[in-house]
């Protein structure tokens, strides 16, 4: 192994673990990945975690990554942290948590979305100034709901963080954040690149309580807090990058951005199912997420997500005593919508999961089967969306040929592949790495090193590439079954 090999470690917070990716900084060689669990808690639409279990569980990640890499410590050159979205962490003295974190898909601030959301002018108002409307799963709401039902706290905080912010400021000592994962917040503009002091006021929220802004996720904040360094056993001048939000982060490790595809979508099959795709269009959708990228340079990362993916299609699996890969193709006629937890997009928070279609000799399988096409019904439906909200018609050829670059967990499962073949009828592509998260914010420490664009060197380490499938027929006649249940049960029997 060269002396002289620079290593960069990205570390993927993500809402059930951590993992921590050693990459070579000039090749982009995957060298190891050490991973350490998170604990979720929560009932009745609750889902919080302890921000302390975060910084113990990257401590053991990052760790275990440079010990299975086999290389030094003073080999190591830049960090980075890629979490996961819209959480809020509330500080006190100390810079320590007052409370558990409340997560993304925390759905009991529903009402207070709903009425920040009738603010401002409305959802129009919204999308044109953060680039999204309130939903539970933002900030601004999770912030509104904390004030409401815990003054004492709210009013106790010293700061307001996101996850990965959190997690960065503990790295290096300084508040910071940076665009993309800012713009999850519901309180940053994604049009004047800077917090919106009319939605602080609206939300009762101190600015001087925020971290400062970077200019991209990949600006070097500083180098580890000597606390830090013991702690991760690693030299003082590991530079720390700003980080960013895990969507933002993907993208980065898929080559997606200003200096690199642009216009791509991408499928992500993960607790969430997400879509998007990096765009120098500023789309303002009201059932999308305007986000705007890390790489800054007027590059946007519209999104759409729906809470209920992979662990609601397991909760089907093991309420049918199956195996995940036991579906049956078609459905048999079932239809299910697997909104266990609410969902998204549509913006139904208190929905719960439905099925219809049932006979006396249905298949379970086929119970299973249908469970899976809900789910990738529900993530295909929010992609065309976006395409349409990024000046795209999601039907012409064209637009159609560009291929899915289809991540996350549910990407490695046979069946959850061919139903996105199924029901698409697009090619795919599937990236041979399973980290792309991880590496991406690998990326965004090695350009916090070396002060190159993150998204050319994540293309140059050829990050995204993969297996490439050919399109399948479209099952039309699946997708407008289940289209035709979820106009029928909208919102009578999903609200």
């Amino acid at each position: 192994m060269p002396a002289s090999r620079s290593v960069v470690i990205g570390v993927d917070s993500s809402t059930q673990s951590t993992k921590a990716a050693a990459v070579d900084a000039d090749t982009g060689e995957l060298l190891a990945v050490g991973r350490a669990p998170h604990t979720v808690t929560g009932a009745a639409g609750a889902r919080e975690s302890d921000p302390e279990e975060w910084w113990t569980a990257l401590v053991a990640a990052v760790r275990s990554a440079v010990r299975d890499a086999g290389v030094p410590a003073g080999s190591v050159t830049g960090i980075a942290v890629a979490g996961q979205q819209h959480g809020l962490v509330t500080l006190g003295p100390g810079g320590r948590p007052l409370r558990p974190a409340l997560l993304w898909n925390d759905t009991r601030s529903a009402p207070q979305a709903a009425a920040l959301a009738a603010r401002l002018g409305g959802p129009e108002a919204w999308t044109d100034r953060t680039g999204s409307v309130p939903v539970a799963s933002m900030t601004a709401a999770k912030w509104q709901w904390l004030r409401e039902h815990e003054p004492e706290r709210a009013a106790a905080a010293t700061g307001v963080r996101l996850p990965h912010d959190h997690l960065t400021e503990r790295l290096s000592g300084t508040a910071v954040t940076d665009p993309g994962d800012a713009s999850g917040t519901c309180w940053y503009g994604t049009a004047t690149g800077a917090y919106d002091r009319e939605v602080l006021d609206l939300v009762g929220l101190d600015p001087a309580l925020l971290p400062a802004l970077a200019p991209t996720g990949a600006t070097r904040v500083d180098t580890l807090a000597p606390a830090a360094a013991e702690a991760l056993g690693l030299p003082r001048t590991v530079a720390v990058a700003a980080g960013t939000g895990d969507n933002m982060a993907a993208a980065v490790g898929l080559g997606l951005g200003g200096a690199g595809l642009l216009d791509h979508p991408v499928v992500s099959l993960g607790t969430s199912g997400t879509v998007f795709a990096a765009t120098r269009a500023r789309p303002a959708a009201p059932g999308l997420a305007g986000f705007a990228a890390t790489d800054g340079g007027g590059t946007y990362l519209p999104l759409g997500c729906t809470l209920n993916c992979t662990l609601a299609v397991d909760r089907f699996a093991s309420l049918l005593g199956l195996d995940r890969e036991d579906a049956a193709p078609g459905g048999g006629g079932v239809v299910v919508l697997p909104y266990l937890d609410g969902e998204r997009t549509p913006d139904l928070p208190h929905a719960a999961g439905l099925v219809t279609g049932l006979r006396h000799g249905t298949d379970p399988r086929a119970i299973l089967g249908a469970a899976y096409e809900g789910a990738v019904f529900t993530v295909l439906r929010a992609l065309d969306g976006l395409l349409a909200a990024c000046g795209l018609d999601p039907a012409a050829p064209d637009v159609r040929d560009r291929p899915l670059r289809l991540i996350g967990g549910g990407a490695r499962g046979r069946f959850w592949t061919d139903t996105v073949r199924r029901l698409s009828g697009r090619p795919l592509v599937v990236p041979a790495a399973g980290e792309l998260v991880a590496l991406g914010a690998a990326a965004l420490a090695a350009g916090a090193v070396t002060g190159s664009d993150p998204v050319a060197l994540a293309a140059a380490w050829g990050a995204g590439a993969g297996e490439c499938l050919p399109p399948l027929p479209r099952d039309e006649e699946t997708w407008n079954r289940i289209a035709g249940v979820l106009s029928a049960a909208a919102p009578t029997l999903l609200s």
